[in-house]
């Protein structure tokens, strides 16, 4: 680190990305390469600073379980679908991250031997502390969860200091931004007043967890998070 460099104050952290953002800013591709590489450079650049990275990734790009099973398709089969779909995603994501040097493991909760590791959660940080970012995939294996909660649930297990939500807008807000101009960036909030307030940040499965395990939620905008973790850029954080 050079002495300009701000220090960052967490040593590892889960990070969340929505399958959508794999889609590209048009969401006319399934998979956007450049949108992949920008999230692989990202990561790259907090994980340079010497922090150990998990990341969570979504499948809403390919297919989401709800919205299979609101076509018709067997309500747990069609989650099953939807967390075979970040599987795909972690499995670009590796690719990107290993083309620019950066070594990555993909860990799936459900047994794929032939493309990705098993989960197992004292490999998981295993392949953390030998500085490799683990990308988890399969959501928590088990059908009627959300990535949201299987983020905050693999951010437990395997210790990490905060859990980053990394969507399109820099933070929660106390109305929808887009709808709203006179809403207004919250900069800390507690998980309580999240409820209270219905702001609608993550599913309450992933609510539940982060509060009653202590593990602070940061809310930035994808692009930003190393900014963000530096401080240099807006982001919300909830606390328990």
């Amino acid at each position: 680190m050079t002495d300009d460099m701000i220090a960052l104050p967490y040593k590892r952290i889960l990070l969340k990305v929505s399958g959508e953002r794999l889609a590209g800013e048009a969401h006319d591709k399934v998979l956007d390469v450049a949108a992949i590489n920008g999230i692989a450079d990202e990561i790259k650049a907090v994980h340079g600073r010497g922090v150990q990275v998990g990341v969570v990734i979504g499948g809403g790009n390919i297919l989401r379980g709800r919205e299979a099973a609101e076509a018709g398709i067997v309500a747990a089969q069609a989650h099953q679908m939807g967390m075979l779909a970040t599987v795909i995603n972690a499995l670009a994501l590796q690719s990107a991250l290993e083309e620019k040097g950066v070594h990555c493991r993909v860990m799936s909760a459900i047994e794929i031997a032939s493309v990705a590791e098993p989960y197992i959660r004292r490999r998981a940080m295993r392949h953390l502390e030998k500085g490799r970012v683990v990308v988890f995939a399969a959501g928590t294996g088990n059908p009627f969860f959300t990535t949201d909660t299987a983020g905050a649930l693999r951010a437990i297990e395997i210790g990490a200091e905060v859990y980053i939500k990394a969507t399109k807008v820099d933070g929660i807000y106390t109305a929808d931004p887009v709808k709203d101009k006179d809403a207004k960036h919250i900069d800390e909030i507690s998980y309580k007043d999240v409820l209270v307030e219905d702001l609608q940040v993550m599913d309450g499965s992933a609510i539940a967890l982060c509060r009653e395990n202590g593990l602070p939620l940061m809310v930035c905008r994808m692009g930003d998070v190393l900014a963000a973790l530096e401080g240099r850029a807006k982001r919300t954080l909830v606390v328990a």
